[in-house]
């Protein structure tokens, strides 16, 4: 079974999305298998993380925002890549060093996400963006 799913964003930060992925699950009768979730951009990442304390997401993306500034600034002027804005090329060598897929147990219908753990997309990029992010779940039932 595959999807997609379609996350609209309105800048840099972590956008949750398990309880779409939950809904599928239960909607396509998932029971006991392998859950994939690849993003289909270049300029986003996967993340599983927190989702108990808003302040860890902000964390991770100022920890990120000081890693890898914008090109316009003036550690960063050996990037060329830069015809899409300051913003692209940092956001590609985030989503270099970020997961772009992840995978995830499922059981008995239920992702084995840890208590305080949530699916998020990054979104390294300044400008809103409709990113897609492709889901497969594969059964353990031949």
């Amino acid at each position: 079974m595959h999807t997609e799913f379609e996350i609209e964003t309105r800048g840099p930060r972590l956008y949750e999305f398990t309880q779409d992925v939950a809904a599928w699950l239960r909607d396509c009768g998932a029971v006991s298998g392998l859950l994939t979730l690849m993003v289909r951009h270049t300029s986003a990442s996967l993340l599983i993380q927190e989702n108990a304390d808003a302040d860890v997401q902000r964390d991770l993306h100022a920890y990120f925002a000081r890693l890898v500034p914008p090109a316009d600034r003036p550690e960063m002027t050996y990037l060329t890549h830069t015809a899409e804005g300051p913003d692209d090329m940092p956001a590609h060598i985030k989503a270099a060093m970020l997961p772009v897929s992840l995978h995830i147990p499922v059981i008995d219908g239920h992702m084995r996400l840890g208590t305080w753990q949530g699916i998020y997309l990054f979104e390294h990029r300044t400008a809103p963006h409709r990113r897609r992010a492709a889901g497969h779940f594969m059964s353990d039932r031949a």
